[in-house]
C-alpha cells in the first residue's frame, strides 16, 4: 500500500515538475475590427468608432459585452452610456490614462472616500449646463502646480474680507455646506 502511495506521489510530482504541467501561454485575444461588427453593434457602439480599431482585445471584449446588455437597459440608461460613450471618445489619451488612475484610485479607497466622490458627483449632475461650462473653463485655466512650488504664499495672502473669493465656500465643499465650515 505504502509502495503504491509512493507511486502516486512520484507520478504526481513528476508531472507537476513537467513543462506539460504548468499554463500554456495564450494567443492574444482576438476580437472584431469595425468592419466585423454587426449593424447593430456599431449603432450602439458609433461614439467609439474612431477609435474601436486602435483598442487591445480586452477593450473591446468589454464593450461588446456592455452591447449584449444594452437592449436591457432602459430608454435613460441607454441614453446615458452614448452619452459617457461620446465623453470619453472626446478624451485624449492623457486624460483617459489620467481618469482610469484616478478611478483605481477611488476604488482603493475606503468606502467614506468613494461616497463622498459619489455625492459630489451626484450634486455636479444636478447643476445648470452654464455652471458645468464655468466650472469646467475655471479648471482648464488653473495651473498645474509645479513640483518645489510652494503653496505657502497663497495661504500668507489671502484674499481681502471684501472680496467675493473671501466669501465663497473653500475648494471642494458645495455652496450650501460653506456657512458650516
Amino acid at each position: 500500500m505504502a509502495r503504491a502511495r509512493f507511486g502516486l506521489f512520484l507520478a504526481v510530482a513528476l508531472w507537476l515538475a513537467s513543462p506539460l504541467g504548468h499554463a500554456v501561454p495564450l494567443p492574444p485575444l482576438s476580437q472584431p475590427s469595425w468592419t466585423e461588427l454587426s449593424a447593430e453593434q456599431k449603432r450602439i457602439l458609433s461614439p467609439l468608432s474612431a477609435e474601436w480599431d486602435k483598442m487591445n482585445g480586452f477593450q473591446r471584449k468589454k464593450w461588446i459585452g456592455i452591447v449584449k446588455r444594452y437592449p436591457a437597459l432602459s430608454t435613460d440608461e441607454q441614453a446615458r452610456l452614448q452619452r459617457r460613450m461620446t465623453d470619453w471618445a472626446k478624451l485624449t489619451p492623457d486624460e483617459r490614462k489620467r481618469a482610469r488612475e484616478k478611478y483605481k484610485s477611488l476604488q482603493k479607497g475606503p468606502p467614506e472616500k468613494k461616497e463622498a466622490a459619489k455625492l459630489k458627483w451626484q450634486e455636479y449632475e444636478e447643476l445648470p449646463d452654464s455652471e458645468k461650462v464655468r466650472l469646467k473653463t475655471e479648471a482648464t485655466r488653473k495651473p498645474t502646480p509645479r513640483p518645489g512650488s510652494s503653496k505657502k504664499s497663497a495661504a500668507s495672502n489671502p484674499p481681502p474680507a471684501s472680496s467675493p473669493a473671501a466669501n465663497s465656500p473653500p475648494p471642494g465643499l458645495p455652496a450650501g455646506q460653506a456657512a458650516a465650515h
